[in-house]
């Protein structure tokens, strides 16, 4: 299957500094652009390193390591069994699981096999879950057993005829294996009842007897090219109905060279990166199924050799916590609000990080406080960038040597260009508000059978609206306001959530907090702020005074609510919407 962009719109024209005032603030070593032509395809990449690291470990989970070469021979004989059910090159496979290491082994699969790869969070409601099966078409599902009661509510409603199902200790050792598996099935309870329906076409094997029945079969190798469709990447739904962000090979190949090009002046420095001798070690806690670990622990960590620790429900602290002991971490990319449970935690600060280099942000504004937290903590500055999952995700990040939180969400890395656009979709001046937009080899082709969606945010010069709003200054850095949808209207002033939040996250006694609009018969909109409080001695007119001291008056909440937390994503980005409708 094959997906082209209207016109090719992605090759960067000669750069100059009055055109791209973000180059002469690169960091020495990385380009203006990277060649995204030396791979035909992501398969073609992600074969290369499984050759190149094949005797490194490439993940551990549950203390079970495996390596690159494991995971070429597992996907191989995964891939063979796919093909043996009847699919075709072009058709889509879901994966419907969290951290484990049969993760890797059905991306791969997947891909050398000719198919899509459909990601779907584990615990979607079955009204989610079946949009995204019936949305994409998907003709078969890898899911995790614990999982599968849901996906029996509506697998009927679907196409889905082949379901391979996975159990946790499925690449286990064989002591381990069904050890875990008796204690998630028995004693914790985490399997509820299900039952598949087989038979008119439709078949359930477990992830095991796949891998045993593709060991006698052989990978047809298809031929696959830059503009065929490699992910289905759907957005959160935030804005409506949850759209399929159609991501290429060519796609997922240029943002991981981007990224390498941009993180290999920082490796350099350290003593074995040259010589091929040190492997980085990646935190990988943020779900596999979302864009951001997708590139930055996965597919990143294939193409540079490094180990990801995989972090199955990383919402349980301690056992987090408990699973990087003993470990040297070098990279750990994170959402704000998993930096700020973390570095609250006082079991934390007790790990080994002497050889923590990068500590990657994105997902959600990173706020000042957690920022100077993690950098007490840890002794590693956070260092955001931002993108998203039309583009593949990065499209800028900050220099990885920046010390000090400087709230901006960087440069526009190697081979993209950042417009800040009005609403007429004019360039507005530096240092003036407007709309993100992103142009690059990384942005999507358009949104799954979504035609009109996408015109509605692609440009006729191939610049992507990302619908979220900023200002770049005169040295090229990008600081992120706010989405448009968010920005709360108080009498005929704009008011962006994220600048109060900001604010409020420094003041002593604030875990986290969320600022929202809310009716207000006088002003049109006011400012409801919802806070969790890590101080219980925190008094809502100790804040309101702060609030008085540090915003103009229309900027300041009418009303703050104390909550013992805040509705968040999977992936940890705060729901301003269910505030908000909590409100109504």
């Amino acid at each position: 299957m094959t997906a082209v962009l209207a016109e090719e719109a992605t090759a960067v024209p000669e750069a100059t500094s009055a055109t791209k005032p973000w180059l002469a603030s690169y960091p020495a070593g990385v380009p203006a652009s990277i060649d995204t032509g030396v791979y035909r395809s992501l398969v073609q990449l992600l074969e290369e390193a499984f050759r190149k690291h094949a005797q490194r470990d490439a993940a551990i989970c549950m203390g079970q390591r495996m390596r690159f070469s494991e995971i070429d021979q597992l996907s191989l004989q995964l891939g063979a069994w796919l093909q043996a059910q009847g699919l075709k090159q072009g058709d889509r496979v879901a994966i419907m699981m969290p951290n484990v290491l049969q993760y890797g082994v059905a991306i791969a699969a997947i891909l050398r096999a000719g198919f899509v790869v459909v990601n779907v969070n584990p615990l979607y409601t079955p009204r989610e879950l079946e949009h995204q099966l019936k949305d994409s078409g998907a003709r078969a599902i890898v899911v995790l057993e614990n999982f599968a009661h849901t996906l029996e509510e509506v697998i009927a409603a679907t196409d889905v005829k082949h379901v391979v199902l996975a159990s946790m200790g499925d690449l286990l050792n064989w002591w381990k294996g069904p050890l875990i598996n008796f204690a998630v099935r028995h004693l914790k309870k985490m399997v509820p009842e299900f039952r598949l329906p087989v038979g008119e076409g439709r078949t359930v094997v477990r992830f095991n007897e796949a891998l045993r029945h593709g060991e006698r079969l052989n990978l047809k190798k298809p031929e696959l090219g830059p503009d065929d469709v490699a992910f289905l990447q759907y957005t959160g739904g935030t804005t409506g109905v949850s759209k399929g962000a159609t991501l290429l090979h060519r796609n997922i190949v240029a943002n991981i060279l981007q990224v390498e090009a941009w993180f290999q002046p920082m490796l350099a420095k350290l003593p074995g990166f040259a010589s091929g001798d040190m492997q980085f070690t990646n935190v990988c806690a943020l779900p596999l199924y979302h864009i951001f670990a997708l590139t930055a622990c996965f597919m990143l960590g294939a193409r540079m050799g490094h180990l990801n620790i995989l972090v199955p429900n990383p919402r349980d602290i301690p056992g987090f916590i408990e699973t990087l002991r003993g470990h040297k971490i070098h990279i750990f990319p994170a959402v704000n609000t998993l930096f700020n449970a973390l570095a609250n935690e006082p079991g934390f600060s007790r790990l080994d990080f002497s050889e923590l280099v990068i500590s990657n942000g994105g997902g959600m504004a990173v706020q000042q406080a957690t920022a100077e937290k993690w950098l007490k903590v840890t002794g590693c500055p956070v260092v955001e960038g931002y993108g998203l999952s039309e583009t593949s995700p990065a499209a800028t990040i900050n220099p990885l040597d920046l010390r000090v939180f400087n709230g901006s969400i960087g440069l526009p890395i190697s081979s993209t260009e950042i417009a800040i656009r009005d609403d007429d979709g004019r360039d507005v001046p530096l240092g003036e508000r407007g709309e993100i937009c992103i142009r690059g080899p990384q942005v999507m082709a358009g949104y799954w059978k979504r035609p009109d969606e996408t015109a509605n945010v692609m440009t006729a010069d191939g610049f992507f609206k990302s619908g979220d709003i900023g200002i770049m200054d005169a040295t090229g850095y990008v600081r992120i306001v706010d989405r448009k949808k968010d920005m709360i209207l108080v009498s005929g002033f704009n008011v962006y959530p994220t600048e109060i939040e900001q604010v409020v996250n420094l003041f002593p006694g604030v875990l986290e907090c969320a600022a929202v609009g809310v009716p207000d018969a006088k002003s049109g909109e006011a400012v409801k702020l919802f806070v969790v409080k890590s101080d219980p001695a925190l008094a809502e007119e100790d804040l309101a005074t702060y609030c008085a001291q540090q915003m103009t008056a229309y900027k300041r909440p009418k009303f703050i609510e104390f909550r013992d937390e805040l509705p968040k994503t999977n992936v940890g980005k705060i729901l301003r919407r269910e505030l908000r409708s909590s409100t109504s």
